[in-house]
């Protein structure tokens, strides 16, 4: 059956020429998320299920998070198909007064979505899921998280009589399915390491449960791990990679429920991962190191902040800084702080305070963003080049120390996360190199499932991975981005890589540095001379 879509990129629409269709062969669309799996732990002996779909279906070698490289930022954007600058969400901590006036809150939190809702008028996320299309459409929809991510998904109340389900960790939706959910599978695992009992609860959940009396046309299965494991012992531990095997057991359960179905030909798959994973090398505060110079800055208030007061986010590679009233003076007062801090990596301000750049360059500027974030800094390790180690810095989750892992830095393994596809409407044992992100899978399942959104998505269909027909496609163009601020005791520097295709931008990496200038021992000596002359007697 062929069906009319748009084609959605460059934040612009374009009507269709009359000969293009979506002529999906696909009656059901499954996405399935490895929280935090790494690309190159893919392999025949680790994940033989995965590496099996990948092998018959698309490998997507060079694919994207969207940063900030978190798991609330890029859940919004997996189900949404828009950067942070439009989605709402641009943090998984973020401070809005009018949420909490004294500290943080997790966006994916059932308070704040209620709240955020309540104060917007339904538009806590800014723009509609796949999930709300897919039910406006008269299709049917499940969703299982084995983290509160879940709930991003598809988050509106709904009646009990409604057949479109939603697990989040210890809620549902609707909720009257909370009693019989628990007690057929048993109450939702306590947290652990690896964390297989809840993501085999939550596998359980799906295939047993939400899709127990017929097949949905679409559904969203979001483990836990290898996240979970990873931040607790760090990429390629041995929990972190038993947590990888059991991800792969997992997938094998969803993949034998649609061929106990016989529908395995008719589903469309994506497993992806939200991020990647780096591991710690050091901590630090940077609200203590703000309030040394000076600067009233606090992650947590007894009262309202006053003028000039900051709010410190720890978001683990990144802290969002949050100034009362947006004073000038105290933003430029903390850039050119953290400017010569070495821990530093890229600072983002929204008015492109000299030495940063602008939040839009990485898609940021949104009305809730905060004044200023940075980027931790990072660095490679040794010369393995099958499992890359990256070093960086944690700020704001104190229960992990270095040697363990974290995220949302501009690292490359950060960044480079996994991408497979398979399915009717894709190509099989294809290699594709070209660059792709997070934010084109969204486009990709309403262009197959002829749905059109409401509003033009950020993202492009991947016309390259696709057996039906799909938009053109151009090259692929690299740039970067470089800007420097000269202090009278150094030079900070930073950069940014992109690649874009069909004018969507991917970020490859990007770092900073503090180079403080080096004096002479004549130099040194003059200044001690002319210090101890000026001495008063």
């Amino acid at each position: 059956m062929f069906r009319r879509g748009l084609i959605y990129f460059l934040g612009l629409s374009f009507a269709l020429a009359p000969t293009l269709f979506a002529a999906s062969q696909a009656k059901y669309f499954v996405l399935i998320v490895w929280d935090g799996m790494r690309p190159d732990y893919v392999s025949a002996e680790l994940t033989p299920t995965l590496h099996a779909l990948r092998e018959g279906g698309v490998w997507f070698a060079n694919h994207r998070s969207v940063y900030p490289t978190s798991t609330e930022v890029n859940g919004t954007v997996l189900a949404t198909g828009v950067f942070p600058q439009r989605s709402g969400i641009t943090a998984n901590k973020e401070y809005r007064r009018e949420i909490d006036p004294l500290k943080q809150f997790g966006t994916e939190s059932l308070t704040a979505v209620r709240r955020g809702d309540a104060l917007t008028d339904g538009n806590y996320l800014k723009v509609s899921t796949v999930a709300e299309l897919v039910q406006r459409s008269g299709g049917r929809t499940a969703v299982v998280g084995a983290k509160p991510v879940g709930l991003l998904h598809d988050r509106l109340p709904r009646p009990d009589t409604s057949a479109n389900a939603v697990w989040f960790v210890n809620g549902c939706l609707p909720e009257s399915l909370f009693d019989s959910l628990t007690n057929q599978f048993g109450s939702f695992p306590v947290a652990a390491s690896p964390n297989t009992a809840r993501d085999s609860w939550a596998t359980r959940c799906l295939t047993e449960a939400f899709w127990a009396k017929e097949m949905p046309r679409y559904s969203v299965l979001w483990l836990s791990e290898p996240d979970f494991s990873q931040h607790k012992h760090g990429p390629g531990s041995q929990q972190a990679l038993e947590a990888i095997r059991s991800c792969d057991q997992r997938l094998a359960t969803v993949l034998a429920e649609l061929d106990r179905r016989g529908i395995r030909n008719d589903t469309d798959i994506f497993v992806v991962s939200d991020h990647g994973f780096s591991t710690i090398a050091e901590n630090r505060d940077v609200a203590a190191m703000l309030r040394a110079a000076g600067i009233n800055a606090r992650s947590a208030w007894d009262e309202s902040p006053r003028r000039d007061d900051v709010v410190v986010v720890g978001n683990g590679g990144s802290v969002l800084l949050y100034v009362t009233e947006h004073s000038p003076k105290i933003i430029e007062k903390i850039v050119a702080r953290l400017q010569q801090t070495p821990t530093s990596g890229v600072i983002f301000t929204r008015a492109g305070i000299p030495g940063t750049f602008k939040l839009a360059e990485a898609k940021l500027d949104s009305e809730t963003a905060p004044d200023v974030i940075v980027a931790s800094a990072w660095k490679a390790i040794g010369d393995d080049k099958t499992h890359r180690r990256i070093e960086m810095i944690n700020d704001g989750y104190k229960e992990y120390q270095p040697g363990c892992g974290m995220h949302v830095t501009l690292s490359p393994t950060d960044l480079h996360n996994t991408a497979v596809a398979a399915g009717p409407d894709f190509r099989r044992g294809m290699n594709s190199t070209l660059p792709s992100g997070n934010v084109d899978i969204v486009p990709t399942l309403l262009w197959l499932m002829g749905i059109t959104p409401p509003q033009p998505l950020d993202g492009r269909v991947l016309s390259e991975a696709l057996t039906v027909g799909a938009p053109p496609l151009t090259g692929a163009k690299t740039f970067r981005r470089d800007t420097r601020q000269q202090f009278g005791n150094g030079v900070w520097e930073q950069y940014l890589k992109f690649t874009e295709v069909n004018g969507v931008r991917y970020l490859d990496e990007g770092n900073g540095s503090w180079q403080p200038i080096q004096k002479s021992a004549s130099e040194t000596r003059t200044e001690n001379s002319t210090m101890l002359s000026s001495k008063p007697r």
